[in-house]
């Protein structure tokens, strides 16, 4: 089975990002054909500045490898590598009906948040239908907030075929296992458009402040707290053992534990369990040049499926 997933680089990497879509696409190379690649056209749509976007990049590859992304297993590359996507997201947009797009939650959501109705956040769905249809993925590993963009792909897919003979493959949309939502340091799930997030590689100290205003409810050391409500806690679940949850949501409900101690726990936490990948990150960053041969290895693999895909693509619609 080939699998492909992308990542916008539109801010710093966080805890959300990294139980919610890193963790899942790191086990995949395991089992699956996996192409995944830093969805930097997609980023123009909310990131206006170009040193932001080159450093923004330059961090999601930084992260990915240091998380134990192998490049021998997966097909890893920029999306703005591979510049003919924007043709065969031209042929694809000649069989897109315009109310499939004003459908799009995406779409309606950004504009909802301010962004501008633009052209380009407005075609959004039929760029990612080309990223996924140029390698003919088999699966689309997404959050079930995310199911819509395949949906809209496999309409798009079924129109071209339907019109110009069988051409694209139909990807299929693979929720993810369901992980629980991690929430943001105020309590709504963590995003870098809600400025809530928790780095992965945050300094320590601008990691415990930003720990350290996690919201929490008025109750005392000495209450007994409920476990299942508590913001820090859900962190903290996700990084500890078994035992170790048993253990502290046992502490909530006995009373005697104040949120300042099993903030301290969870930062240590954190600590520990990235400390193994700064380490990486820190050795990668030392040498760019390796991370950008990388890229470019991925890109011309997954170049040579895309020129495949376009030509066939082209033939059928009678550009050659």
């Amino acid at each position: 089975m080939r699998a492909l997933s992308g990542i916008q680089p539109s801010g710093k990497l966080h805890l959300g990002n990294y139980f919610g879509m890193m963790k899942p696409v790191l086990e995949l190379q395991q089992k699956d054909e996996t192409f995944l690649f830093i969805a930097n056209y997609h980023a123009l749509t909310s990131v206006n500045e170009a040193a932001a976007l080159r450093a923004h990049t330059r961090d999601v590859a930084l992260d990915f490898l240091a998380c134990g992304l192998d490049p021998e297993r997966t097909v890893f590359y920029r999306q703005s590598d591979l510049p003919e996507l924007h043709e065969l997201a031209w042929l694809l947009s000649t069989v897109t009906p315009l109310g499939l797009l004003e459908r799009c939650h995406s779409y309606k959501d950004k504009v909802a948040k301010g962004l501008a109705a633009n052209h380009g956040l407005f075609a959004y769905p039929v760029l990612m239908a080309a990223d996924i249809l140029a390698v003919q993925a088999d699966i689309v590993p997404v959050g079930q907030d995310q199911k819509q963009h395949v949906e809209v792909t496999r309409d798009i897919a079924l129109k071209f075929n339907q019109k110009f003979g069988e051409t694209f493959k139909i990807p299929k949309a693979v929720i993810r296992e369901a992980v629980a939502v991690v929430p943001g340091l105020d309590g709504r799930k963590m995003s870098k458009s809600y400025n809530n997030t928790i780095e992965l590689f945050a300094p320590p100290a601008a990691a415990r402040k930003a720990i350290k205003n996690i919201v929490t409810d008025s109750k005392t050391v000495a209450d007994p707290k409920d476990p299942a409500t508590c913001n820090v806690f859900a962190l903290y679940a996700l990084l500890a053992t078994e035992p170790e949850r048993s253990a502290m949501a046992e502490r909530y409900r006995a009373g005697g534990l104040g949120y300042g101690e099993v903030k301290e726990a969870l930062f240590e936490k954190i600590q520990a369990a990235f400390a193994p990948f700064r380490r990486r990150r820190e050795e990668l960053e030392k040498d760019p040049q390796q991370v950008e041969e990388i890229l470019q290895r991925g890109a011309a693999r997954a170049r040579e499926e895309l020129r495949k895909t376009l030509k066939a693509a082209r033939r059928a619609v009678g550009l050659e």
